[in-house]
Formats: C-alpha cells, sequence, structure tokens
C-alpha cells in the first residue's frame, strides 16, 4: 500500500504535461496520491503519465480542454466511474500572453485568456465540488498569479483572468466552507517555467534584447532577485492541499520571492 501525505487519496492535475503542472504530479505521487492528469497535449503528457507509472504510482493521462464544459464533466465523471472519489482538485492549466500594453491588446487574446484561465477553474469548481460536497471532505487549490493580486502592465488580459481566479476561489470557499471542503489559491510571480521562458523570449525579440537580458530586467524587480522555482511553487500547492492544514480556506497565498511586499 502506498505511503505519504496523500496515501489513498485521488489527486486531480490540470496542465499537468510541464513545469508547474508536471512537478505537482511528481510530488503528489512521491507522497502517495492517485493521479488523474490533464493537458491540452496529450502526447506531451504521455510520457509524464508512463514515468510516474513505472515508479509505481496509480496513474492516468487525459487530454482535455478546460474551457470546454462537456470534456471537464466528461472527465471528472471518469474520474469517479474508476475510482469512486475525488479528493483534491489542482486547477493550474493556464496560458499567458506577450507583452502588449491594452490599448494595442487584440479582443481575441483578452478572450482567449479568460476562455483558459478563468473560464477552465470555474468549469473546474462546477464540476470538481458537487463529488466532494457529497462526501463532506476535499481540498482544491487553483494556480493563480501575483498577476492576480496586483497590477500588472504589458499583462492586462492575464492579469484580468488571474484577478477572477482569485475572486471564485473566494467565492467558492465562502459557499462550501461550513461543508467540508476547502478552496485556495497559490500566487506565484515569475517562476522557473517553459511559460516564462517564452515570454522572456518573445519580449527579447521583439525589442532587440538579450534574452538573459530581459530575465535580468524581472528579477530585478524581486526583492529577493530571483526566480521561483517551481518546486517552491509546488510545496505551497502541497500544503494547501494538505488534511493537515484544516483551517486554511479563501486565501491566495503568494509565492512571489517578496514582490508584493513592496
Amino acid at each position: 500500500m502506498a505511503e505519504g501525505l496523500f496515501a489513498g487519496q485521488v489527486v486531480l492535475i490540470t496542465g499537468a504535461a510541464r513545469g508547474i503542472g508536471a512537478r505537482a504530479a511528481e510530488r503528489f505521487a512521491q507522497e502517495g496520491a492517485t493521479l488523474a492528469l490533464s493537458d491540452l497535449n496529450g502526447d506531451r503528457l504521455s510520457p509524464l503519465v508512463a514515468s510516474l507509472s513505472a515508479t509505481g504510482a496509480d496513474v492516468f493521462g487525459t487530454c482535455l480542454n478546460v474551457s470546454s464544459e462537456k470534456e471537464v464533466s466528461a472527465h471528472i465523471a471518469g474520474i469517479l466511474d474508476r475510482y469512486g472519489r475525488l479528493d483534491v482538485a489542482i486547477n493550474n492549466a493556464g496560458l499567458v500572453h506577450a507583452v502588449t500594453q491594452l490599448s494595442d491588446l487584440d479582443l481575441d487574446v483578452f478572450e482567449r485568456m479568460m476562455s483558459v484561465n478563468a473560464r477552465g477553474v470555474f468549469l473546474g469548481l462546477k464540476h470538481q465540488l458537487p463529488p466532494m460536497l457529497a462526501a463532506g471532505r476535499g481540498a482544491i487549490v487553483n494556480v493563480a498569479s501575483v498577476a492576480g493580486l496586483v497590477g500588472a502592465g504589458g499583462l492586462s488580459a492575464y492579469a484580468a483572468s488571474k484577478h477572477a481566479i482569485i475572486g471564485l476561489t473566494r467565492s467558492a470557499a465562502d459557499e462550501v466552507a461550513s461543508k467540508g471542503v476547502r478552496v485556495n489559491a497559490v500566487c506565484p510571480s515569475f517562476a522557473e517555467t517553459p511559460m516564462f521562458d517564452g515570454m522572456a523570449q518573445d519580449l527579447a525579440q521583439r525589442r532587440g534584447l538579450d534574452t538573459q537580458a530581459t530575465r535580468d530586467r524581472f528579477t530585478q524587480r524581486v526583492p529577493m532577485r530571483r526566480i521561483v522555482t517551481p518546486e517552491e511553487v509546488v510545496e505551497a500547492i502541497l500544503w494547501l492541499a494538505s488534511p493537515r492544514n484544516t483551517a486554511m480556506t479563501g486565501q491566495a497565498l503568494a509565492v512571489d520571492g517578496g514582490l508584493t511586499a513592496i
């Protein structure tokens, strides 16, 4: 029998193919969880499922568009059919757009951010909460951003979607706090992920700058003068989801090297 903090628990993670989602899958597996992983890119997810399965973890992967209610509903139903329970949900899938002034931002970019980032979390909550409420237990962690806590010049649509996630988190937490289910958000700053790498490279190319110099400009804004690691964000996620963390709900926990302290 698996041992660990999440032994016997079924943990759902969206956007699990890389970055924070992939590292979260690895850590939850180390803690004995049964994993229901999903990502829009099924081919990218498959190697992670295979590697975790090789360690003895009970894991399956699904290609999932989190902005489709039909797919999200079917995904939750499939988890319940397979395991009969859902204990933890990590709503991590999300996108960022290129750094662009709001007045130059295309409407379709804004709508894409809201569709995946905000609508995706809304649909996750909508379909994850009923089985948890029926069981009288559960924990949900939504991956937001410090851009959901403060303004983010050049990333207005992304920031709007992350503010929406925090609003959904707090509202859901208020609704279910007395019913044994906790809902929190984690808010990373610039993290060492493919998403951040892509944003930095794009900005550097458009401004004719060196990529490393562009990365350094981001880190200079952080009091710790460094980029947050996926491992640091994931440890916060594990704490938010932990069965030992029994009284924390409706919170937006910043993991940001002190960025929101100034």
